[in-house]
């Protein structure tokens, strides 16, 4: 008999403890389980909304809303719309590729080239695909519902008055980071403090629910601008006009309000549309009208009479100025005019252009006080605008000068300043000898003034300007119906290494208006006219007429001449 069935008995018994054994212990781990469940599921629910939480619920950034540029008056030059830009997790749209073909026919680009940017960065849990689309074509996408890929809103910059406030308004980057003009000039008071949320995600990463607010978004400041939007059209057409008709290859203008300080319009042209990314390159968006400097030529002419006046030696009338026969020599330079002029008083050098007579003038003062007058008026120094990049300009120290610059410097070369540095030197004459700074924001209350020179040598000079804009000046094409214009030409030859060019010039008109009781700084500058005409009255007077005349209708300017001035006649030769 085998040993297996010697003992059924004690067998069996073995079999049963055996079972009741494992019985009791899926029993104790049942009730353990039982036990773990209540207490997570009722007595300590926290710990698994917690291991919840950590697996789907994500803080989101909410993006603060860039604050609006406008002008004086609330019309936008710069404002964000949202949009939407769609990223991925390459990973997860690599691990499911039938989805690559469907996601480049909605983006609208190369299949191949989407695969091969999903690849070279499958490692990656973020990636942008496509930046600022339109809301309506990213819904598009969003619709489809693809594993891996996701929206998120943003805003982007758009310019409503495109190329004719580019230069001025400048624009952002793709991040919304301003990069030129005011965008960057004010990007401390127009970038808002983004915020934050709670939100729950599946387990692709798209967004089901918002949990809960951390902290809101808070938008950035509006700012709004001193300049005019009509006034800023209007000089820009001008401006355009003039380049145009004169084949030249840019230009600027500029408009003060001579009561204030304020930037009323700043134009340039070409100009690029700031909405067009393609356009941004720096050849383009540089402001030429506070960037660029240049040789004033004569329109220094009447900062040289002030300071004539200033001296104690001259007064408009008198002392007679000998300017026979037409030319002088300062070393190894011939300085001449066009004309021999004879013996003539301070209005004619002014009103004929009169480099002899100017130069003279210049040579009879002290080079320090001609120094601290120009000084005074603005030039070699910056008009403190707070605009990205405005140049100071040039204006070497009298210490320096030898008398061929300081003869030379009588009608504008040897010293370089900007458009604004211009017309800002012309406001000060326009506010009877007071200098109020630069602004590109509105002035409520007009800054303590800055004396330049008397009330009475500005007065005169500016009177002594009016003759420039008659049949017996330079700059009859200037002259505005209804209104009395002071102002001045110049015209300079463009510098080269080595000397000036001799077909090459920069064709310049300055003025204030009306000139009983100016309101308005202009300067219009025209560089390399091409047409035939290139002395400033024929090229730059024109245009510097029509922006007047615009400005004063819509400032509502009383007129001050009741007789309209000389008719605008093309026979008007020499307008420098």
């Amino acid at each position: 008999m085998s040993r297996r069935n010697q003992n059924p008995a004690g067998q069996l018994k073995s079999f049963t403890a055996r079972c009741k054994f494992a019985g009791s212990c899926l029993a104790i781990g049942a009730i353990i389980l039982i036990a773990r469940a209540v207490d997570l599921q009722v007595l300590d629910q926290g710990f698994l909304n917690k291991q919840a939480d950590a697996r789907h619920v994500r803080k989101a950034t909410i993006v603060a809303h860039r604050g609006t540029i406008t002008d004086r008056h609330g019309e936008p030059l710069a404002v964000s719309t949202p949009v939407d830009s769609i990223w991925v997790d390459p990973g997860t749209l690599v691990a499911d590729a039938a989805n690559i073909p469907v996601l480049a026919k909605l983006l609208k680009v190369d299949e191949q080239e989407l695969t091969a940017l999903l690849t070279r960065n499958v490692e990656r849990n973020f990636l942008y695909l496509k930046r600022h689309m339109n809301p309506t074509d990213a819904e598009l996408v969003a619709d489809r519902d693809i594993p891996g890929v996701s929206l998120q809103r943003e805003y982007r910059r758009y310019y409503p008055t495109a190329d004719v406030t580019g230069h001025l308004v400048g624009f952002t980057n793709v991040d919304d980071v301003g990069q030129e003009g005011l965008e960057l000039a004010f990007e401390h008071r127009l970038t808002g403090k983004p915020g934050s949320k709670l939100v729950l995600k599946d387990r692709l990463g798209r967004s089901v629910e918002d949990i809960e607010s951390v902290s809101a978004a808070e938008p950035g400041q509006d700012i709004a601008t001193s300049i005019d939007l009509r006034i800023q059209y209007l000089a820009y057409r001008a401006l355009k006009k003039a380049i145009r008709s004169n084949k030249a290859t840019s230009g600027s203008a500029v408009v003060l309000d001579i009561k204030t300080g304020e930037v009323l319009a700043m134009v340039n042209y070409p100009s690029y549309n700031p909405n067009d990314r393609a356009q941004f390159k720096p050849s383009n968006y540089r402001n030429r009208a506070i960037t660029d400097i240049l040789e004033p030529g004569s329109t220094i002419k009447p900062l040289i009479a002030a300071a004539a006046i200033e001296s104690g030696k001259y007064t408009p009338t008198t002392p007679l100025i000998d300017t026979n026969p037409g030319r002088m020599r300062v070393g190894s330079k011939m300085i001449t005019d066009k004309n021999n002029l004879g013996v003539i008083n301070l209005t004619t050098v002014l009103a004929r252009s009169s480099n002899v007579g100017s130069s003279k003038i210049a040579l009879d003062l002290e080079p320090a006080s001609l120094w601290k007058i120009l000084n005074d008026f603005g030039l070699g120094r910056s008009s403190a605008s707070g605009f990205p990049g405005e140049s100071a300009g040039l204006l070497s120290h009298y210490e320096n000068w030898r008398p061929l610059s300081q003869a030379t410097l009588a009608y504008g070369y040897g010293v370089s300043i900007t458009p604004l540095q211009l017309a800002q030197a012309y406001a000060v004459l326009g506010a009877g000898g007071l200098q109020r700074p630069v602004s590109l924001l509105p002035v409520k209350q007009p800054p303590i003034a800055r004396r330049v020179v008397a009330t009475e040598t500005a007065q005169a000079v500016v009177e002594m300007m009016e003759h420039v804009v008659t049949r017996e000046g330079t700059g009859l094409l200037a002259s505005v119906a209804g209104y009395r214009v002071a102002g001045k030409t110049g015209t300079t030859r463009k510098f080269k290494v080595g000397g000036y060019e001799s077909n090459r010039y920069i064709s310049l008109f300055a003025g204030v208006a009306p000139a009983t009781n100016p309101r308005l700084s202009v300067v219009v500058v025209i560089d390399e006219p091409t047409a035939g005409q290139y002395y400033g009255g024929a090229v730059a007077g024109p245009a510097f007429s029509q922006i007047v005349a615009d400005a004063a209708r819509l400032m509502a300017i009383p007129p001050d001449a009741i007789e309209a001035p000389g008719s605008y006649s093309s026979t008007v030769a020499l307008q420098r």
